[in-house]
Order: structure tokens, then sequence, then C-alpha cells
């Protein structure tokens, strides 16, 4: 019959083995025949390793202002030297787990016999005997030492105890003890525990504040103060009068630290704080460091402001919030609420798209593309999908400013004509496109300036055709986007498949005035010595002129007054800003992006497997309020921006609305006053006869679409 039977129906046999072991230790002088077998083969491991032992550290992931936000690594843990170590966290820990540590080698004989004697009357293990040296046996070989209270164990820890006790000292064994133990709420360590409890290093810990941690060792699980606050307080008043008894305090410093409150941090747990950021982030640093992230302690100083960061949040959940109470019109899916609510029941949780509308917030200083904010989902418990950066969806009317950038790049201003009425092109596959306008009317021609602010899709289209589909897919890689573009006319109003981040980070090109900034979270990385070790280069790309980009601004500021995004304007926002409105055709997808001339932000929603959000429903009225609230509450702690000054490029003159030519007394009744880049500004006037140098951008789309044999449609005669 094998022995492990045998000593699991007769356990005092074992535990009477165990006596007559470590009795022949005793006799035998240390050259012990029990340890030459349980150790033979390797099976023991070697002390040497301890040597190039260092344990494992976490990274360290901090904010743009230095505050704290995470760890990233298996095991939490700062390392502290024994001499930083206060004498009463010392004190309490070697009086509470081995007291006689300092006067034996690595086995408390005294300890091993008692505690044999109180499981052998047991008939089975009530108490241990684990020495601090045995205990950072069984921590730093857990790979080689089972965890299991097992015979077996005790041996080997004994064996490799006594090793570790004749190359140490016992100072440095304390040392390597007290940065390797595991004191729960994923802290290593006792300086990470100090900091996780309590909010400050070890050095300034209490000796109350000592006596929890001394009393976490017993049970880190069962003795957490953040979970069983009355439990933690009886453990540390028994810690505080082994102390007392020991001498290591006197009765005054026990009766007041037993009175002592437990008054633990008030800070946000680990991956609390932009949990989707942090994933970002650590997925960028894990592609760089490899495994190096996880043991050698870097520290990691991101983009992030974390009270953007939490006004993102709250902007975001509020409107999703307000859509699904119906305070926007009808909504029929199942809420976020009645989700949790039936998961609480019973229900699953964490399915692949989840069922209740979703959201992604994204937001970016523009000058460097720092990102201060970022939002890829409700819930990254229950669902860890990063929506920001790694969703797939159409920015519907968000991607016309490209396309009216890319034409006023190449020479066409606010002023130029566009028509606004119904065309069909024929596909190569014979079928013929139809496309519509949100509302189903059409409003014939109009200048480009208002085409844009109130997001008409057939203007759009036909000045897409007049720029032709490379230079607009050209111009739309220059803005960031790298996903696919198909060329077909449905590019123009968005149909093409962008990725969040991209496209909010796109528009800084507008806010730089020209200059694109690629978005970035990673802002450098430095070693436990705090030498820099990568430090990410920040990328800029000039896409427009200022002047040309001005003119952007000038007509994305009417989408905010006048446009689609006017309830930005009624709310109360008078930051200058400038954006755009975003709804895909089917209602999946609703978007706004906006920015000053120092913050971009964008706001998306839509349920992760594409569906109608509500009848009607609309970028301006849906996402909208959620950056009108972000943005308002950003700017009431921040000063605000100024205006983008007008480059001395850009002229002014007064123009007939209604053909883009300059005013006289015979067209007074549509006059306004337009920009223009110097040298596209009108010579002509309203009352001059056309010519064929007088082009509106119907005539050129159809001249320019037609000469392109390698175009995916063809054009209708006029």
């Amino acid at each position: 019959m094998a022995l492990s039977s045998v000593f699991s129906r007769r356990p005092w046999l074992g535990w009477l083995l165990v006596a007559g072991i470590f009795g022949g230790m005793i006799g035998a002088g240390g050259l012990f025949g029990a340890w030459s077998v349980i150790c033979r083969d390797g099976r023991c491991p070697s002390i040497a390793s301890l040597e190039q032992y260092v344990p494992r550290q976490t990274s360290k992931v901090y904010a743009a202002d230095g505050r704290f936000i995470t760890e990233l690594g298996l095991e939490r843990r700062t390392l502290v030297r024994l001499q930083d170590i206060p004498k009463h966290v010392r004190d309490a820990v070697v009086i509470t787990e081995d007291r006689r540590f300092y006067s034996h080698s690595g086995i408390d004989y005294f300890r091993v016999f008692g505690a044999l004697a109180r499981n052998v009357k047991a008939g089975g293990y009530v108490q241990g005997f684990s020495t601090i040296t045995m205990q950072l046996a069984r921590n730093v070989f857990s790979d080689r030492i089972s965890r299991e209270k097992t015979l077996l164990r005790k041996i080997k820890e004994a064996r490799v105890a006594r090793a570790i006790e004749e190359r140490y000292s016992k100072d440095k064994i304390l040392e390597l003890y007290l940065n390797q133990v595991y004191l729960g709420n994923g802290a290593y360590g006792v300086e990470t525990a100090s900091q996780r409890y309590f909010g400050k290093p070890l050095r300034e810990v209490t000796v109350a504040e000592a006596a929890v941690l001394a009393g976490l060792l017993k049970g880190p699980e069962r003795y957490n103060p953040r979970r069983f606050a009355d439990r933690a307080i009886l453990r540390r008043n028994t810690v505080l009068e082994l102390m007392r008894r020991e001498g290591a305090i006197s009765d005054a410093e026990a009766s007041l630290a037993k009175a002592y409150p437990l008054q633990l941090a008030e800070r946000t747990e680990s991956g609390d704080v932009a949990p989707y950021f942090v994933e970002w982030v650590r997925q960028e640093l894990e592609e760089h460091f490899g495994k190096r992230l996880y043991d050698e302690g870097l520290k990691v100083f991101t983009s992030l402001d974390v009270d953007m960061q939490g006004a993102a949040e709250r902007a975001l959940e509020n409107q999703l919030q307000a859509v699904e109470a119906g305070r926007h019109g009808a909504y029929k899916h199942l809420t976020y609420e009645a989700y949790l609510a039936r998961s609480a029941e019973g229900g699953e949780r964490g399915a692949a798209n989840a069922p209740y509308l979703q959201g992604a917030f994204v937001a970016v200083d523009p000058r460097s593309g720092a990102v201060r904010a970022l939002v890829g989902g409700r819930d990254f418990g229950d669902s860890k999908f990063n929506r920001a950066v790694q969703a797939l969806r159409q920015p519907g009317s968000t991607f016309k400013p490209i396309v009216y950038a890319a034409a006023v790049h190449e020479g066409f201003s606010p002023a130029a004509v566009v028509d606004d009425s119904p065309i069909a092109l024929e596909q190569l596959a014979g079928e013929m496109w139809t496309p519509q306008n949100y509302d189903m009317k059409f409003q014939g021609a109009m200048p480009m300036r208002k085409a844009l602010y109130q997001s008409r899709n057939l203007a759009a289209i036909r000045t897409g055709l007049a720029v032709g589909t490379d230079n607009v897919i050209t111009m739309a890689r220059r803005f960031g986007i790298t996903t696919p573009i198909p060329p077909y006319p449905a590019m123009f109003i968005g149909a093409a498949d962008v990725y969040p981040v991209q496209m909010i980070a796109a528009y800084s090109v507008f806010a730089n005035l020209g200059v694109r900034t690629t978005p970035h979270a990673i802002l450098k990385v430095e070693n436990a010595q705090g030498k820099i070790v990568w430090q990410p280069p920040v990328e800029r790309e000039a896409v427009l002129s200022p002047e040309e980009s001005w003119l952007m601004v000038s007509m994305m500021k009417d989408v905010v007054v006048r446009g689609t995004g006017a309830r930005i304007w009624s709310s109360g926002f008078r930051v200058p800003a400038g954006g755009k409105t975003g709804t895909t055709n089917d209602g999946a997808d609703v978007w706004f992006i906006g920015y000053t001339a120092d913050l971009v932000a964008g706001v998306w929603m839509g349920f992760d497997k594409p569906q109608k959000i509500k009848s009607n429903a609309q970028g301006g009225e849906l996402a909208a309020p959620a950056w009108t609230s972000f943005m308002t509450e950003v700017y009431r702690r921040k000063p605000q921006p100024p205006d983008w000054p007008r480059p001395d490029g850009v002229v002014v003159r007064d123009v007939d609305a209604i053909t883009g030519r300059l005013a006289n007394s015979t067209c007074m009744t549509a006059v306004v006053t337009e920009f223009f880049v110097q040298g596209t500004e009108p010579t002509a006037t309203c009352s001059d006869p056309a010519s064929p140098s007088m082009q509106t951008v119907d005539s050129t789309y159809r001249s320019r679409a037609r000469a392109d044999s390698s175009s995916p449609f063809r054009i209708p005669p006029s």
C-alpha cells in the first residue's frame, strides 16, 4: 500500500515520521540522510540561483501630471532596502511570524516539536512551524516547492532554509522576505502593501498600521482590511499585544495603537482608472518590451489627463443613459441597467457583442497628438473590446470635411456653388445608385459652406467626384486614416469603415491649421534606475496650408453655430470651436467630432452588432450633447483658448451666395461675406455672363469623372 494512502488514513503516522526526521537532523549535525533521499537528482532547488534572484517588479503607469494610474505585472511589488523599513515594521513581522528568527538556523525546533505534538493529538494539520526562512524558500522557489500542506513540502522547505541560512545574513534574509511576501489585494512586499492599503510609503506607517501589515501574513485574504475591517482590527490588536509582551512597544504605545482607527487610503484600485486606455498602453508596451514589462519595474509616463478622463466617462455614460431613458425619442432595445439586472439574476455576462448601447470617446491634444482621455466602452469588466481603437465603424458625415478639405486644396472656395439635387450613378455591375439626403429632400444649388454645415449628401458626392476619388483617398491617408477606402462614390459620405481614434485624431489637421499629429498615449518609459529606455517620437505632418485649413475651420464653425451641431451653441458653449456631426444611413452609428485650438474630442455611439439605434437617430441629437458636456466641464477648469488667427493669405470678399461671384448693385438680395485663399477669389461679378473659366463644382465633377477611365462608376449625362 502506498505511503500516501497510509498517511491519508492515519495522518498521525505522518507527523510521527516528521518528528523522527527532524529529530534525526539534530542528532546528525546537519548531514541528514532523509534530505539526501528527498533532494536527490536535483529535486530540491539550488541555493546558488538565489545569488541572481531579483523579485519580479511591476511596471508603474502614471498620468501626464505624474499621478499614479495602475500597475502592470504578474506580481505588484516595489523593492525596499531593509534599512529603509521602520523598526516597528520589522519587529511586528518577526515577533508575529518567527520570534526566534535571530537565534535559529532556519528551523525553529521548539516550534517543530510543539506543532507536531498538537497535530498528532488532533490527528491532522492544525498548526504549522514554518520560519521566516522556510517561508522565503517556499515563496522564492514556488515552482520547485509545492504550496500544498504535505510532509514532503516541509522537508524540502527545511532543507532549502538551512542552505539559505548558511549563505546569507539574517538581515539579508529578512529583507528578501519582506520584499517577496504576498500581503493580499494584489500587493507583494511590504512597500507595495503600504501604498495600496494606506496610500503612503512604508517609512511613514504608524505602529498600528505596521501591525495590520504583519497581521496579513497569517491570511492575506482572510484579514484583508478592505473586505473584512473588523477581522483585520482584531488581528492587528493581537499583533500589538504580542509586540507588547516581547517589549517591542510599551504598554502605553500598545493601548494607543489598539485605539487607533483603521484608516485606509481612498484611492482607486488598479485597473479602475481608464481601463481601456490602460489596456491600450499595455498592449503597446508588451509589443515593445515583451516580458520585461512584467518583471523589471519600468515606469511608464502616459499622456492621460485623469480629470479629462473622468469628464469623458461621465459625459458619455450620462448621454447613453439619456438615450436609453427615451429622452431623445422612443428607445426599444435592452438597456444597460436591464442587462445588469438580468445578469444579477443569473444571466450570462461578457458576450462577444454586448447587447446594450455602447459608446466610445477620445480626446486628443492636437498640438502633440497626446491622448488625454479614452473610453472604449461602458463596462471593461463585461467587455474588454476597445471600441475606440479596435472597432471598425462607418464614420458617416464626419468624413465629409476630408472631402471638402481636398476640394479647398484643389482651389475651390467656400463660396463655390455645389448642386444638392438627385443623382443616379450607374455602377460597373450595372445597378444604379441613387443616394438620398437624410431628410429625403433636395435644395439645389448652394455654396459649399452651406452644403457642409447642413451636411447635404448629394453636394458632398458631387464635390468628391469633382476632386476625384484618388485625390480624396490620398487626402484621407494624409489625415491619418489607414483603413481600406474602396474607390466608390459612397465613400464621400462616409461609407468606408474607420477606427474611431483615427477619425477623431484626423481633425487635428483643422485644430492645428494644417498640421496632423499622430495620436499616442506613451510619453516615455524609464527603467527601475530612472534611465529613459524608450521615448516614442511625436509624429507631425503638414497636410494643408494654414490658409486652406483656416477656411475649413471657418466652415466647420458654422456646423456648431447654425448647422447640424447647432444644439452645442444653443446650449451655451461659446468657446471658439468647429466640428461635424455624423450619422450613417441605417442609423446604426452616430458621431460628433469637434475641436478647439487646444483640444480635439470625438464621440461615437452604436451597438456592437450594428442595428438602428432609434428612429430618426442623428449625431447632432444623440452624440453632440456628450461632447458639449465634456468640453464644458473641461473649460471650467482650464483657460479658454483663443480663436484661430486669420492667416495673411486669406482675403475677404462680398459675394453673391447664388452664383459665388462678386456682388454688385444688381444682385444685393443674397450678399454674404466670404473668405478665399489669395489668388482663388472670384474676379467676375454676379452680373457678368458665364464663361468657361467660371466653373461650378457640378461641371467640374462631370468633366473630371468622364476623363477618369479607372472610375468604378459612370456619370450620367446632364
